[in-house]
């Protein structure tokens, strides 16, 4: 059974800094990444990664946020910086039930379409104001 544990939202100041933490366990695919859901908004793709560690962005991330492992204690991180009220929202982690993408946009795609072919956490709010 694979389960994912999301940790470390919060309240923050624009402009602040915030690290997310997804434990996992019995993940069974290459891919793995964070999505997030505002209020009264369909829930998109924030940033992914394979097996390997390449990563992916969203546009409106990039640069800004940063996705890492820890292949040690099965925890997937997403330092978030310079954080503005844009980014307000529940963020998820997920994994999928071990179907091939063509690249990791189409996983994020095929993920928030069909969320049925993804495992998710439980959510951890984040908040952006001042």
């Amino acid at each position: 059974q694979v389960q994912l544990v999301e940790s470390g939202g919060g309240l923050v100041q624009p402009g602040g800094s915030l690290r997310l933490s997804c434990k996992f366990s019995g993940l069974d695919s290459y891919m793995i990444g964070w999505f997030r859901q505002a209020p009264g908004k369909k829930r998109e793709g924030v940033s992914c990664m394979d097996s390997d560690d390449n990563t992916y962005y969203v546009d409106s991330v990039k640069g800004r946020f940063t996705i890492t492992r820890d292949h040690d204690n099965d925890i997937l991180f997403l330092q978030m910086n310079n954080l503005k009220a844009e980014d307000t929202a529940v963020y998820y982690c997920a994994t999928d039930h071990d179907f091939t993408p063509l690249n990791f946009r189409e996983w994020i795609e095929v993920l928030t379409t069909s969320p049925q072919f993804g495992f998710w956490g439980q959510g951890t709010q984040v908040t952006v104001s001042s």
